[in-house]
C-alpha cells in the first residue's frame, strides 16, 4: 500500500532564482501544514533552466574556470545556492527535478533518500537499455566501465525539518560543451555525458519525464499524479496563495515578483 501521494508538476523553462524561491515557499507551506495537521501532497517540480552554474554550500568557487563576467557572453549565470555538493551546470535539454517531500511521512533517513533518488534515475536508464551505476564516495548516477565512468545525473539536496529541497540534474539532450567551463561536481578525473549521447540520438524529453515519474512513485512507495503544465501551475497557485504564478516564473528573473534577495556571488573569492 502506498504511503502517500505526490503531485508531479512540469513547469517548462524557469529561471534558476525564481525556481529556488518557489521551492522555499512550497517547503514552508509543507512545514506549516504538518504543524496544523493538514495533509498536503508531496510536490515534485520538473523543469529546465536557462544556462546557469550553481555552487553548493561546500563547493569550491575555483571550480568555475571562468570569471563571472565572461559567462554573460554565452548567456550563462552563476549562483551560490543552499544545496549540498559542489558546482554543476543546468541548461536546456536537462531534466531538473526538485523534490519537495515531507520525509517525516516517508522515512527519516537522508542517506537512504539520496540513494533512492539515484535509484529513480538508475531505473529510468534501464528503461532505455543503459546500465547505470553508483560510484563509491561520489554522489550521483554514472555510466561506463569502472575507472572511466561518465556522470549522467548530478544530485544535491537540502533538508529543513525533514522537508527536502533541490534534487537531480539529469542530462537528457544537454549541450555538454557548457561543462568545459567548470570542474563538474569538483571531480576532475571523470567526464559527463547525457542520455542522448549514450544512445546516439536525441531522446523524447516528455517520455523521460513520464518514466522518472513512474519510477519515483515505485521507489518511494507513493501514488503519483503527473499533472499537465496548466494544472501544475493552478495547483501551486492555490497551495502557496499566489495568483499569476506561471507569468512570474516564466518571465525574466529581473521582472519576477517571486524573486527573493538571493546573494549572487563573484566566481572567484
Amino acid at each position: 500500500m502506498a504511503s502517500g501521494h505526490a503531485l508531479v508538476c512540469p513547469l517548462g523553462r524557469v529561471a534558476y532564482q525564481t525556481a529556488w524561491a518557489l521551492q522555499k515557499k512550497i517547503k514552508d507551506r509543507l512545514i506549516e501544514a504538518r504543524c496544523t495537521e493538514e495533509l498536503l501532497p508531496h510536490i515534485v517540480l520538473l523543469l529546465e533552466h536557462p544556462p546557469v552554474y550553481t555552487l553548493g554550500r561546500s563547493g569550491d568557487a575555483s571550480h568555475l574556470l571562468l570569471e563571472e563576467s565572461a559567462l554573460s557572453a554565452f548567456g550563462a549565470e552563476f549562483y551560490r545556492t543552499d544545496r549540498g555538493g559542489d558546482i554543476t551546470f543546468h541548461g536546456p535539454g536537462q531534466l531538473v527535478g526538485y523534490f519537495l517531500l515531507d520525509l517525516d511521512r516517508i522515512f527519516r533517513d537522508l542517506h537512504r533518500y539520496m540513494r533512492s533518488l539515484e535509484e529513480v534515475v538508475l531505473c529510468t536508464l534501464a528503461d532505455y537499455g543503459i546500465d547505470g551505476s553508483r560510484v563509491a564516495g561520489r554522489t550521483g548516477v554514472w555510466v561506463g566501465d569502472p575507472g572511466s565512468e561518465r556522470k549522467v545525473c548530478a544530485l544535491g539536496i537540502r533538508s529543513s525539518r525533514w522537508v527536502t529541497m533541490h534534487g537531480i540534474a539529469f542530462n537528457m539532450n544537454t549541450n555538454l560543451s557548457f561543462y568545459r567551463y567548470i570542474v563538474p561536481c569538483g571531480i576532475a578525473d571523470r567526464n559527463v555525458t547525457s542520455l542522448g549521447q549514450e544512445l546516439g540520438h536525441r531522446v523524447d524529453e516528455s517520455d523521460v519525464r513520464r518514466r522518472v515519474t513512474i519510477h519515483f512513485g515505485k521507489v518511494f512507495n507513493l501514488n503519483t499524479t503527473l499533472l499537465t503544465q496548466e494544472a501544475a501551475y493552478g495547483h501551486l497557485e492555490s497551495m502557496i496563495g499566489m495568483q499569476g504564478l506561471q507569468d512570474m516564473l516564466q518571465a525574466p528573473a529581473s521582472r519576477s515578483c517571486l524573486r527573493e534577495p538571493l546573494h549572487r556571488s563573484e566566481a572567484k573569492d
